[in-house]
């Protein structure tokens, strides 16, 4: 399995597009647009993030308010999770990468935290790469 680890504060904030109104809505938006593309072409979505699609397994750490936007826990019907960050988004990410390590990849711009993911073995892929394919898929 390689998991997917989505910084849904550094995703969702990569675009101006009133996010910051509603973090909630925006974080809901997220993990929904994922789940749909998991379940109408995965394949699209493992080709971008450079994963094998039968090991592909999407995690989204949601921080702050955004968390009232999607309950922790699986997903029905994808291989989609959701996970509550209980301090900052950023160490519950790190954490998560330590655990996978080169079966992880995280999906953030963040600098410092792609430095923490890099240093515990596993990779990372700009929130660009994974809109792209989003913004593709019906």
């Amino acid at each position: 399995m390689t998991l997917v680890i989505v910084d849904a504060a550094n995703v969702v904030g990569s675009r101006p597009d009133g996010w910051w109104r509603d973090r909630p809505g925006a974080a809901r938006r997220l993990v929904e647009r994922l789940a749909g593309a998991l379940s109408s072409d995965a394949a699209a979505l493992a080709e971008a993030l450079d994963v094998p699609v039968e090991e592909l397994q999407v995690t989204v750490v949601l921080e702050g308010a955004a968390r009232s936007g999607m309950p922790a826990g699986d997903q029905p019907g994808a291989p989609l999770g959701v996970v509550h960050a209980k301090r900052d988004g950023d160490s519950t990410i790190a954490e998560l990468a330590a655990q996978a390590g080169a079966d992880a990849v995280v999906v953030t711009a963040d600098r410092g935290l792609r430095d923490r993911v890099h240093a515990a073995g596993a990779r990372t892929v700009g929130p660009t790469t994974l809109l792209r394919v989003l913004d593709q898929l019906p």
